[in-house]
């Protein structure tokens, strides 16, 4: 008897394979498809990345380079706080020529017409002088309808003495200012800021606060007083501010707010926290507060005068460390006296008491001018003038502070014109002394040339002039624009939906 169901096997073994057979051409098809698009979209790809390039230009502040034939290596940081020792030295060999000249925004030409730098366009609010000239005795005129003081005239004078270490609410404001006057008549050629009355208009908004002076005068109550008049004006300055639409609109996140000072603005820096500031540490900050992502370090001004026409060498200058200050600190500044123990009695070693007063200025300037290496320790925060008071005495910086936070170090390397030991090697007996002897003519010379060449990154004038530190601050701020952005959009994403809930 014949199985019937043989034909019926044969018919589907049949069809698996068709089935199979036109699976695998299908897939190979599709490939080869996929292949082909892929090939024929790549130079488009590759000829649009200039749209990338061009977008990352916008928010970025390359430094212009100086054509030389010849650039000296760099010499290093014989010793550094970080880990990664090779690893970052491998990436700084270029910096030393990349921080000669002021940060300035690439604009490209069109039709061979060279375009200026686009500045940085700051909204400033007009507050009350009580918040600022007016903490320096200034009064505007009987019917004028201005806060500020007309600076063609006359500018108020800032005090002098220590005050002057933490003074850059006042040149950053008096620039602002300036930026206003017409080109013509201006001193200053060189602008790195616009001031903009349309605050829709403006990269940031600046809170014209002098934060610090009001500490320096004001933090002490007076005899019938519950709270000193820096409390009162800090209070007031939180209403004002956050009663504002520029800060209802971005959450203060576009806001750049002073308080170099360490102990400025104690109470409204819990409450303005979401704006940038511009600090001299974050020694006395919680993270959540203060950080280096979205904040601005800027130097202290130099109470030494600068040293012009230094002719030195290294053998014209017999002190080998020096060091003159507070010796006893609270907090992080007890390495100061435990090294006070360790080098007192070298002999060619300045390491004593000193303060501002009976002529302390004039010795500190002839003492680092006549020293090779001083030391910048830190104390009750881990920074101090005296690291910018070295640096306008080309005194080669050496630096023992763990959590110092150093001025615009994202384009300049400091390794090139300081020395950093870490406060665990330098309390070794006889570590820190040898290592400064073992610092050669050459190399010390290089480190002096290029605190020769970066000095003017930390002189604070008026009117500014190109690459001093009020433009080289406001350049420093101009490369957070991007982050303030990002962060404020990203905060937009579920308004709408917050709303209808």
């Amino acid at each position: 008897m014949v199985d019937r169901t043989v034909p019926g096997s044969a018919i589907k073994v049949v069809s698996k394979k068709v089935l199979f057979f036109f699976f695998a051409m299908t897939t190979l098809l599709f490939m080869l498809s996929w292949l082909f698009v892929l090939r024929s979209t790549q130079s488009d790809v590759m000829s649009n990345s200039s749209l990338f390039t061009s977008f990352n230009d916008s928010y970025s502040d390359p430094v212009q380079q100086r054509d030389v034939q010849e650039v000296e290596p760099s010499i290093g940081n014989r010793a550094i706080l970080g880990d990664s020792i090779e690893a970052e030295a491998a990436t700084t060999t270029t910096a030393r020529d990349e921080a000669q000249q002021p940060l300035q925004q690439h604009v490209p030409e069109e039709q061979g017409v060279k375009c200026k730098p686009r500045v940085l366009r700051v909204f400033m609010y007009d507050l009350p002088p009580e918040f600022h000239f007016g903490l320096l005795d200034w009064k505007p005129q009987e019917n004028a309808d201005s806060v500020w003081p007309d600076i063609k005239a006359v500018s108020p004078h800032y005090p002098g003495g220590l005050n002057l270490q933490h003074s850059i609410e006042y040149w950053l404001t008096m620039d602002l200012l300036d930026s206003e006057v017409p080109e013509a008549e201006a001193e200053s050629k060189a602008k790195s800021v616009m001031r903009v009355r349309n605050s829709s208009d403006a990269d940031v908004i600046f809170v014209p606060f002098f934060s610090s002076l009001c500490y320096n005068r004001f933090s002490k109550t007076g005899p019938h007083e519950k709270r000193s008049r820096n409390q009162v004006l800090q209070e007031k300055l939180v209403s004002y501010v956050t009663a504002q639409e520029e800060w209802k609109r971005s959450g203060g996140k576009d806001h750049v707010i002073l308080a170099h000072h360490p102990n400025s603005m104690l109470d409204a820096r819990t409450k303005l926290w979401p704006g940038a500031f511009i600090l001299s540490d974050f020694g006395r900050y919680p993270p959540n507060v203060a950080n280096v992502e979205k904040d601005v370090i800027a130097p202290y001004k130099h109470v030494v005068r600068s040293y012009d026409n230094d002719q030195s060498t290294f053998g014209s200058r017999p002190i080998l460390l020096y060091f003159q200050g507070a010796i006893y600190r609270k907090d992080g500044g007890h390495v100061r006296h435990e090294l006070y123990y360790l080098l007192k009695k070298e002999k060619d070693v300045h390491f004593s008491f000193g303060s501002v007063q009976k002529g302390g200025i004039k010795k500190a300037t002839e003492g680092m001018r006549s020293s090779k290496f001083c030391l910048n320790i830190a104390g009750d925060t881990p920074s101090s003038n005296r690291l910018f008071d070295a640096i306008a005495s080309h005194c080669v910086p050496v630096i023992i502070s763990d959590e110092i936070e150093l001025p615009f170090e994202d384009v300049l390397d400091y390794s090139q014109f300081c020395i950093f030991v870490r406060t665990r090697d330098a309390l070794k007996k006889r570590y820190l002394i040898d290592f400064i002897r073992s610092i050669g003519e050459e190399e010390w010379t290089r480190m002096w040339n290029r605190l020769k060449e970066v000095e003017s990154f930390y002189e604070f004038q008026f009117p500014s002039k190109e690459g001093d530190a009020v433009q080289m601050i406001w350049q420093a701020v101009k490369r957070k624009v991007p982050f303030m952005k990002l962060k404020t959009n990203r905060s937009r994403r579920f308004f709408r939906s917050l709303q209808r809930s």
